[in-house]
């Protein structure tokens, strides 16, 4: 196809008799002649090149053929539009009654533009995997040298700690040398490191000497035994917890200081945890019809009351939610909204007496839930 081509007109042709490619060409440049001026005649078109050739493919089905019709152009988009309506404008192919149908006009500047950007992202995925210079990698292993030599051996354990440690108020407890390696490289010093899921008593000693002890700890299946084990012997305050599936030691500054913003208390920690298996339960068990409210809703700030056979009880603003489920929580089974779930819109269902699924954005300072209500995010929803 010529890089000079703008459109490509793709139509779909079905004729009521035996016909071949000829007999289809000759339809359109003869039924097409004339009316217009010759400036839009298909042959003068092609003559001028602003038309390219005409493909054809057709198939025949007993006494019927069908067939696909390809007219590329570098016509503007009022003159291909005007081409297509031509060429879908024909009626017969020979003796034969006929029908066109114009399927699409594919802009291939636009796919161009698509493979080019697609290409420049493959380009700089690659670009960013290149190997740092030399002077980068030579100054990462000073630093790091420079960082290790400042971790000490805390305590008759010998445990691995910052350097202020001992002389701190505040401590932050995390798994393992590579962790506290990883803090001190951001600038903190008053780490101390478990090494393994049963505690040093270091570690439990100094817990209890200090005002406050965050925990920060991995976000996996390790880190939650180590918190466990945690809870069982040292003084915590708050807990920290690296992303899903992330270790502290691979975490960056910015990493660190947003999950140690977010520590939350032991008892807050567990809740969430039990909410988490909780809402793997409900996400099991949800219709999948109700999963797909989580993206219809999504950004519109409306609410979807849904009864127990999934049928819709009422759509309505967020703001209107609290009344509309006081009128309805004796029929409602699922509630779809985006918005805050909070202790009001909880209390709301609060003697609905069947179980009800309350599906919304975010839940904010809900401290009260009866079993009956079960609390999912949008986002735990979809997955």
């Amino acid at each position: 196809m010529s890089s000079t081509v703008k459109y490509v007109i793709e139509a779909k042709v079905e004729v009521d008799g035996p016909v071949d490619r000829n007999d289809i060409v000759g339809a359109i440049f003869g039924q097409t002649e004339g009316i217009f001026s010759s400036e839009l005649d298909l042959r003068e078109l092609q003559k001028t090149g602003r038309i390219g050739r005409i493909e054809i493919t057709v198939n025949q089905h007993g006494n019927k053929a069908t067939g696909r019709i390809l007219v590329p152009t570098s016509l503007d988009k009022f003159s291909t539009a005007l081409v297509a309506a031509m060429i879908e404008s024909i009626d017969r192919v020979g003796p034969y009654h006929a029908r066109v149908t114009i399927e699409k006009i594919e802009d291939t500047r636009a796919e161009k533009r698509k493979k080019i950007v697609e290409r420049a992202k493959e380009i700089l995925a690659s670009w960013e995997k290149e190997k740092i210079p030399e002077e980068d990698t030579i100054l990462k292993e000073l630093e790091e040298a420079i960082v290790k030599t400042k971790v000490i051996e805390y305590g008759p354990d010998r445990i691995p700690a910052g350097p202020e440690v001992d002389s701190s108020d505040e401590i932050i407890v995390v798994e393992g040398r590579a962790d506290v390696i990883n803090l001190l490289r951001f600038g903190y010093k008053n780490t101390i490191a478990v090494e393994g899921v049963k505690i040093p008593k270091s570690v439990q000693d100094i817990t209890r000497r200090k005002r406050r002890v965050i925990a920060f700890l991995d976000g996996d299946r390790g880190g939650d035994l180590i918190l466990k084990e945690l809870l069982q012997t040292c003084k915590i305050d708050l807990v920290a917890r690296a992303p899903h599936g992330r270790e502290v030691e691979e975490l960056t500054a910015k990493e660190i200081a947003e999950a140690l913003s977010h520590a939350v208390t032991p008892e807050e920690e567990i809740m969430q945890r039990l909410h988490a298996a909780e809402a793997g339960r409900i996400v099991d068990e949800m219709p999948e019809q109700v999963k797909r409210y989580t993206q219809e809703l999504e950004g519109t700030l409306m609410a979807l009351l849904l009864n127990k056979e999934l049928q819709e009880i009422a759509r309505i603003p967020v703001s209107e939610l609290v009344d509309k489920l006081a009128e309805e929580k004796q029929r409602v089974k699922y509630v779809v909204f985006d918005g805050l779930i909070t202790q009001r819109v909880v209390d709301a269902l609060s003697d609905a007496g069947e179980e009800v699924y309350l599906i919304g954005v975010k839940v904010v300072d809900v401290k009260n839930k009866p079993e009956n209500i079960k609390i999912l995010t949008l986002h735990e929803l979809a997955g």
